[in-house]
């Protein structure tokens, strides 16, 4: 009795733990941007807590400010909607608005119009290029912000004379209004502005930076002289800090689609990335030239080739593709045993009869081994090849 010897697999399928070992650092690389992102996200947000909020003692809170407002007499009312804000407006109430650029545009032309005859004094804080051209006609936010924090006065408004520097480097602002005081220039962009109303007692400031409000900075140089002149002025203080939950915001009018919604830069730099793209198909699609022949840096076995095919093979269900490679192959090696030329090894009517007189077997049955139809499965296919075995060495045999 005859065994055959087991050989070892010239190739193998990856094993879960070479998986596993090829993906960790890619693996472990994507854990560490998640948590990256979760920790400077949570950070973030607790840096934001209760900004630029009177009741809050938050670095970035402003209850220091409210507190000294309070010594001295002023007292502070924190509103949330656009109704309360426009309806506390008067000629004894400062009204300061703590994020213009979250108004929507109609709410900031109701504003507007609250304030405009009230008398009052208005505060805007740090208000971008598309609110204050509402809120204060006339005026231009300049795109680029001050390089330097901590500005002086530079003009002869008694609050920042008095004040002496301060920290309002942020936005820069330039005015038509002849009568305005241009404060804490930086290279001869005011960032604070103070414009009065053209009747009464009421003005509107325009203020490039929320510095001076914040608790961790209202200690810095004159900050606190200068916060407390601008808004203790009248005995009231109305703090209006907008949220979007206001139902004032769901305007047909303010209706923009995604797109408005981000920032230019975003659109300039997608364009740029499909304009790359674009590029890169372009110069991946030009023509190939010719082969050029190379000679392999390693020699490998025939065997690895030809299971390395039949993987491809079995992968794609291609027994159509395996069934006339064995057939083709066992034809050219049988057409010189029975004296037919190679060249005419794949021809049945010169093929089949030498090969009938050879082995005096039945001409039907040799056309479906050599020449019939595709498998219709792998089991079908692995006795093919058998047959095909079979018939070589029966050929062959002396």
């Amino acid at each position: 009795m005859t065994t055959e010897a087991t050989l070892p697999s010239t190739s193998a399928s990856p094993t879960a733990r070479q998986v596993w070992t090829r993906a960790r650092g890619i693996a472990l690389a994507l854990v560490l941007l998640l948590v990256g992102a979760i920790a400077i996200a949570v950070i973030r947000s607790d840096a934001r807590h209760g900004e630029l909020d009177p009741r809050s003692a938050d670095p970035n809170g402003s209850r220091a400010v409210a507190e000294l407002l309070a010594d001295r007499g002023v007292d502070t009312r924190v509103v949330t909607t656009l109704d309360e804000a426009a309806a506390a407006t008067g000629p004894d109430t400062t009204l300061l608005v703590a994020v213009p650029d979250l108004l929507s545009r109609s709410q900031q032309s109701r504003l507007h119009n609250a304030f405009a005859d009230s008398d009052g004094r208005t505060v805007l804080v740090a208000p971008g290029s598309a609110s204050v051209e509402r809120l204060a006609p006339g005026v231009t936010a300049d795109p680029a912000t001050s390089l330097d924090s901590t500005l002086s006065p530079d003009c002869d408004l008694p609050a920042a004379r008095r004040a002496g520097t301060a920290d309002t480097g942020g936005v820069r602002y330039t005015t038509t209004h002849l009568d305005a005081d241009k404060c804490y220039t930086s290279e001869r962009l005011a960032t604070l502005l103070r414009l009065p109303a053209p009747t009464g007692d009421g003005d509107t400031v325009v203020l490039g930076a929320p510095d001076i409000l914040l608790n961790d900075r209202l200690d810095k140089q004159g900050n606190a002289s200068l916060a407390l002149q601008l808004l203790g002025s009248r005995p009231h203080l109305v703090w209006y800090l907008p949220s979007l939950s206001d139902t004032s915001a769901t305007g047909t009018d303010d209706e923009r689609s995604f797109f408005d919604l981000l920032p230019s830069g975003w659109l300039w730099g997608t364009l740029q990335l499909f304009i790359a793209a674009a590029l890169a198909a372009l110069w991946r699609a030009r023509r190939l030239g010719p082969l050029v022949p190379e000679k392999l840096p390693v020699a490998i076995r025939a065997s690895e080739t030809a299971e390395g095919r039949a993987r491809l093979y079995r992968k794609a269900d291609a027994r159509d593709r395996a069934a006339n490679a064995l057939r083709s192959t066992t034809r050219t090696r049988l057409a010189p045993l029975t004296g037919v030329p190679v060249t005419q090894a794949h021809t049945p009517e010169v093929l089949l009869p030498a090969l009938s007189a050879h082995l005096h077997g039945d001409v039907q049955d040799l056309r479906t081994l050599l020449f019939g139809p595709p498998p219709s499965d792998d089991a079908a296919l692995i006795a093919l090849a058998d047959q095909l075995d079979a018939l070589e060495r029966e050929v062959r045999r002396p």
